[in-house]
């Protein structure tokens, strides 16, 4: 990983995956309020408030990108729409998690950011193993993970959502490059 951009951004269509800023604050604190998007998390709390936004965005510029690394992504038209993140998560590989608000569903923006944080992560990042998880109860986040080329492991572990205050089935998923 020699010349690794500590400060990547990707570009895909309509969106910028970019390192978040505290200008990104209030975005971020406005949609992550919101129970549909932050229950579908392990680390969001709920209600999600300003502070949570500040702290959210202090840690993911204090992460060392070569490890773990935190995008906001932002829509070319309506600016901040979410997040996603490569994480340290346990496993043999980095963990792929990521949000967007409820305005932004539906729109393949999730999979078009995922798809884009992919190609970024294989070719400049040099990962060729990513793993992922969604609550069982959100099949839509599983359809993006299945769109990108994940594939389901078998195995269901039980993961705590801050939001929700409770453990979540989890099914797993790996995506090999």
């Amino acid at each position: 990983m020699t010349g690794l951009d500590l400060a990547p951004r990707i570009g895909t269509e309509r969106l910028q995956l970019r390192r978040p800023a505290l200008a990104d604050a209030p975005a971020i604190a406005k949609l992550a309020d919101d129970f549909a998007v932050s229950g579908n998390t392990t680390r969001m709390p709920f209600p999600y408030r300003p502070a949570d936004a500040r702290a959210f965005i202090a840690l993911a510029r204090g992460l060392d990108p070569r490890e773990q690394i935190t995008f906001a992504i932002e829509h070319r038209d309506a600016g901040v729409i979410g997040a996603l993140g490569f994480h340290r998560g346990g496993g043999p590989a980095p963990e792929l998690g990521y949000w967007l608000g409820r305005p932004y569903w539906g729109k393949g923006l999730a999979t078009e950011a995922v798809r884009g944080a992919l190609r970024w992560a294989q070719a400049d990042w040099s990962r060729r193993l990513i793993l992922a998880g969604h609550f069982s109860d959100n099949d839509a986040s599983g359809r993006v993970l299945i769109k990108t080329g994940f594939l389901y492991t078998g195995e269901v572990q039980r993961r705590f959502s801050r939001a929700r205050s409770a453990e979540a089935a989890t099914r797993m998923m790996v995506w090999i490059a």
